[in-house]
């Protein structure tokens, strides 16, 4: 009975089973059928898969005892990889802030032992770390404190209240350089006549203007006042002079390293001796640099904080004030691809405005290149600095907005990181893409300077037909431009050199001007005679300075047709529009740079204590230098002769008993009536 029953009961369930797989196979039929695939031999495939694996395991063997245990010991084996994998996928990101924690203790204790081992040696880190320090500190502000600094400033929203502050704001800041010229330039005149030129060309600028009552006066003096200010912390300031002259030190030695490059490629020889391997190279090098911190995002970073400042204060908008920024940092065809999607959109005074900021500054590339010349470098970054927020002033001046821009939106335009897929990729680029740059100067280089001396040699037959000596185009730039070169503070016996260099930059090309500013440097630290044969052999160091700032910008003719053939690329449909505005924006460039050299000239003072001339010449000197000129010329001034006695000596010399062995001394480098 009992087989029986167990018999039955097999049977009805063996039965069910089958059942339950003949509805499961019609309703997987049925499916199939409706969602439109025909899979007829799915249950001849199923059927013969199931009797495979049965005469497989038969074959073999195996029961479903012996099958079952090496799956569940697999499984007991893969558990704790498993369990460990969850685990490490659940606490991601508290194992990163372990890390980061672990590695900024690493870093600080790496850092604290620099500096205390020797501060100055690890000055460098120590201005990184603080910028680092400052950028997140700031980032963190604005995240937690953002919204409260925004409720404590509603009530300047108030336009009654920003009225007055305005007016206070305007009538303290006049009064303020007001007080200051007085004070400031009581014991040195010279720096009202920088002063009066800043007017000057305000006022030249105005006329030009293209639209005289639309002119936002806000936006221009906020921009010249921008650049006063930033001028006033790095030319007269300790501080800000100590920090850019200390930057400009690091940019030099940073630089240097483009000869390990040059010279495996070209060899020493080359690159000591010849000019096209000495300084070309540099700009492949700051190029590939430049691709980098592109790629990484930190050009990017930076142009939007100093474009977010300039919106902010002098009412711009984004699209302008971006190109303007980036101006900076990259050249003037390179600065429009930052803003390339809303060119098209622009009104006519923003492309004034951007072409003007072209003309106006100089790339970080050929940034380098002037550096390598010997020019001072913190005055090239601070004129190319002062520069952008001066071009937006003197471009809304020039030509006023009376459009209705698309771009008034004050949160800017974002930047895209750049495209390529990792930072090898990104050097490559750079340096392929200043290939371009390097025969691009090379070629106007030797075309300018060929043709310059072709105009003068042909000047100079012409001038010598009737009995003038010595014309060249350098002698006509320096009698037209004297008096503009003379209202920017330069003395009058300098004038006619670097009118000649301003000439030279306007007409020909900044790289020929920067080289023969290098050259008169040059002379004057070896210590060469001022005057030699009734010439004038270098310039002044405040006449250097007030040089290096007019002459720093794109602002020649040559650079026309590059703006317009950049411009013209990237917007075909508005050629007509770019060249209606090129020359003003050439015109105002040439201004803007200008305008930098009147405030070099209003804040530039002689730096650093004054050479003691006695203890100088109390020590034995075997060569001529600067100080060795300054010195014997000081020494000259205070020489009387008496007759046939031995000459005496006043000021500091006076009553030394090497003032005749210094005087000797002097003689033997240079020429003076006292030396007879």
């Amino acid at each position: 009975m009992t087989r029986f029953s167990a018999f039955v009961l097999n049977l009805f369930f063996s039965s069910e089973e089958r059942m339950e797989k003949a509805s499961g196979r019609k309703s997987l039929a049925l499916s199939t059928a409706e969602n439109g695939i025909e899979n007829a031999g799915l249950e001849l495939t199923e059927e013969g898969i199931n009797s495979e694996q049965t005469r497989r395991m038969e074959v073999q063997g195996h029961s479903l005892s012996d099958d079952v245990r090496p799956a569940t010991h697999q499984r007991s084996y893969l558990q704790p990889l498993t369990k460990a994998r969850t685990f490490c996928q659940r606490h991601a990101s508290l194992f990163k802030k372990i890390l980061l924690g672990l590695l900024c203790l690493a870093y600080a204790a790496y850092f604290l032992a620099a500096c205390i081992l020797d501060f100055q040696r690890a000055l460098a880190l120590f201005v990184i770390t603080c910028l680092v320090i400052l950028v997140l500190l700031l980032h963190f502000l604005k995240k937690f404190l953002g919204k409260k600094l925004t409720r404590c400033l509603k009530p300047f929203k108030n336009s009654q209240l920003r009225l007055w502050i305005k007016r206070v704001f305007a009538g303290v800041s006049l009064v303020g350089l007001i007080l200051w010229l007085a004070l400031d330039t009581a014991q040195r005149p010279e720096q009202l006549i920088s002063f009066a030129g800043i007017c000057m060309f305000v006022l030249i600028l105005f006329a030009c203007s293209k639209h005289h009552s639309a002119v936002s006066w806000r936006t221009v003096f906020w921009g010249l006042g921008l650049q006063f200010v930033f001028g006033l912390l790095v030319i007269r300031t300790d501080p800000g002079f100590i920090a850019f002259q200390w930057l400009g030190d690091q940019v030099q030695i940073f630089l240097a390293y483009t000869v390990a490059g040059s010279s495996f490629v070209f060899g020493d020889t080359l690159v000591n001796d010849v000019f096209a391997f000495q300084s070309l190279p540099i700009i492949i090098f700051f190029g590939c640099v430049m691709s980098i911190l592109y790629y990484l995002g930190l050009v990017q970073w930076v142009v939007q904080k100093i474009a977010w400042f300039l919106q902010v204060t002098m009412r711009t908008t984004a699209t302008e004030t971006l190109a303007v920024a980036g101006n900076i940092f990259v050249g003037m065809t390179e600065a429009p691809l930052l803003i390339r999607p809303y060119l098209a959109d622009l009104t006519l005074s923003e492309i004034h405005a951007v072409m003007t900021s072209g003309f106006a500054t100089i790339s970080g590339t050929v940034l380098g290149a002037f550096i390598s010349f010997g020019i001072d470098a913190s005055s090239l970054i601070s004129a190319s600095v002062m520069g952008a927020p001066c071009a937006l002033a003197l471009s809304k001046l020039v030509y006023p907005e009376v459009e209705e821009s698309k771009f008034k939106s004050k949160e800017g335009v974002k930047l895209p990181r750049g495209k390529e897929s990792n930072v090898l990729e990104a050097a490559s680029n750079g340096a392929t893409d200043a290939i371009a740059l390097v025969a691009n100067v090379a070629a106007n280089l030797v075309a300018f300077l060929a043709v310059l001396a072709f105009i003068n040699a042909a000047l100079s037959w012409l001038g010598e037909l009737v009995d003038i000596q010595g014309l060249t185009f350098q002698v006509i730039c320096s009698y037209i431009l004297r008096p503009m070169v003379y209202m920017m503070g330069v003395e009058w016996t300098d004038c006619p050199m670097v009118a000649e260099m301003v000439g030279i930059k306007f007409f020909t090309n900044e790289f020929v001007a920067y080289q023969q500013l290098s050259q008169y440097k040059k002379k004057r630290l070896s210590g060469m005679e001022e005057w030699i044969d009734g010439q004038k052999q270098w310039i002044s160091v405040r006449a250097e300075v007030i040089t290096t700032f007019s002459l720093c910008g794109f602002a020649n003719l040559s650079s026309i047709g590059i703006t317009l053939g950049g411009l013209t690329s990237m917007v075909p449909h508005r050629k007509s529009d770019l060249s209606k505005v090129v020359i003003r924006a050439l015109f105002t460039g040439s201004c803007v740079s200008f305008i930098s050299a009147c405030v070099a000239g209003i804040l530039y003072v002689p730096r650093g204590a004054e050479t003691d001339c006695v203890s100088f010449l109390s020590t034995s000197f075997t060569n001529r230098s600067y100080e060795t000129y300054v010195c014997c010329r000081e020494l000259f001034q205070n020489t009387y002769l008496n007759g046939t006695n031995p000459p005496s000596f006043s000021g500091a010399w006076e009553d030394k008993a090497f003032s005749a062995m210094a005087l000797a001394n002097c003689c033997g480098f240079y020429n003076n009536t006292v030396c007879a």
